[in-house]
């Protein structure tokens, strides 16, 4: 039986927040490992118009935050990179359930493209005989005709044995995976028992309401193939015997832990989030919690656009509060804002203002640059950043 939504709205959006570590940041080095923890898995991405989104995501949770920092605890083999929803880093606690996925590949369910196993058994080789080797040391054997996704055969072989738990990344290069057999990455003691579907149904319940407070199955099983119907059953199962909580709202059943509400101070800050952070990389539930209508649109052709490539989602607390398409200038120290919208409600609200100075300041500096300039923006907006914002980001400069 499921009842109502336990806390108010905004009771449980501040819990949902404090969940994300945004409202409750971490410090130091060690802080990062704790947040990769806590959210379960930080996606990685390429794009670079801006400092890449695993370090923003982190950036936004960890005070002083220093992109060498993940690069430590790679290295440490304190979190390793595999695939969660998209390409992660993960914490080395959960690599046996890693194993669920990769166990399916060695059986041959698909992953993008056919195996080409004599390809494998060649690039295997190399790797043991040599060493770590990324795509870029295997000599090209087709011209390249098509899209990014027209890859070399050797770079094909190494992402499915990466994928099927043969290889594991120990570092990257320029972006690039350097990979290395699994038996020599892999810390001794790690527990590698093959998750049954049980337990890997438990596994995405339990870090999923960790860092989200509650969720539906639909989200739970969020782009886990053939997850969905075992992690419904699991949480009736759940809900029926006391464990979980179900609760209605908008229409929707949420499952959650009732030993979770308990109630942080209310987030007051302005976030600048990144567009695949973890709060709002499923759109649907964006729009269902915080009413926030968000599409990136880096994969939309430029003539279509509606607001601008990389922009990123603007929160004041609990409140979404409008969108800044950013692009950083490395080589002039200027952090460009191509387009920005606020809602007008909070251009008078003197606690908005400074806030939003301080999180554009901090950006700024997290991208390397000392200088912001507003692109466009509607003429209110223009004008109020120019009278209320550019005062106060050059006495912080100063």
């Amino acid at each position: 039986m499921s009842t109502a939504l336990p806390l108010s709205p905004a009771e449980f959006l501040q819990l949902l927040l404090a969940k994300q570590q945004l409202s409750t940041p971490q410090s130091r080095r060690s802080g990062t490992l704790q947040v990769i923890e806590q959210l379960g898995y930080v996606q990685i991405d390429s794009i670079n118009v801006v400092e890449r989104a695993h370090h923003h995501v982190l950036f936004n949770r960890v005070k002083n935050y220093q992109p060498q920092w993940l690069d430590d605890l790679l290295a440490e083999k304190q979190i390793f990179e595999y695939w969660s929803h998209a390409a992660a880093f993960l914490p080395m606690r959960d690599f046996r359930f890693s194993l669920y996925r990769k166990t399916q590949l060695q059986q041959g369910q698909k992953h993008w493209y056919t195996p080409d196993h004599q390809q494998m058994r060649e690039v295997r080789a190399r790797i043991r005989a040599e060493g770590p080797l990324k795509a870029a040391d295997f000599a090209k054997t087709t011209e390249a005709s098509g899209p990014w996704w027209d890859w070399q055969p050797a770079k094909k072989a190494l992402e499915q044995l990466f994928m099927q738990g043969e290889l594991m990344v120990v570092r990257r290069e320029r972006f690039q995976k350097v990979l290395d057999l699994t038996e020599r990455v892999l810390p001794a003691g790690t527990d590698c028992r093959v998750p049954d579907e049980r337990e890997y149904a438990m596994h995405l319940i339990e870090r999923y309401l960790q860092c989200h407070v509650a969720g539906t199955a639909s989200q739970i099983s969020y782009l886990r193939p053939g997850m969905k119907t075992p992690v419904t059953h699991l949480l009736k199962e759940l809900a029926h015997s006391g464990v979980l909580h179900c609760f209605q709202y908008q229409g929707q059943s949420y499952y959650a832990d009732p030993s979770q509400w308990q109630l942080p101070a209310k987030a007051t800050q302005v976030y600048l989030l990144n567009p695949f952070d973890n709060l709002l990389i499923q759109r649907q539930r964006l729009q269902h919690w915080f009413a926030a209508d968000y599409q990136l649109e880096i994969y939309v052709p430029a003539e279509k656009r509606q607001f601008g490539y990389y922009s990123l989602p603007v929160f004041y607390g609990t409140t979404y509060v409008g969108l800044m398409d950013v692009k950083a200038q490395r080589d002039q120290g200027v952090l460009l804002l191509q387009h920005l919208l606020l809602a007008p409600l909070w251009l008078g609200k003197s606690r908005f203002v400074q806030q939003f100075s301080k999180a554009l300041q901090a950006y700024a500096r997290f991208n390397g640059c000392t200088e912001v300039v507003l692109v466009r923006a509607e003429p209110k907006l223009q004008q109020w950043f120019h009278n209320e914002i550019s005062p106060l980001l050059q006495s912080e400069a100063g």
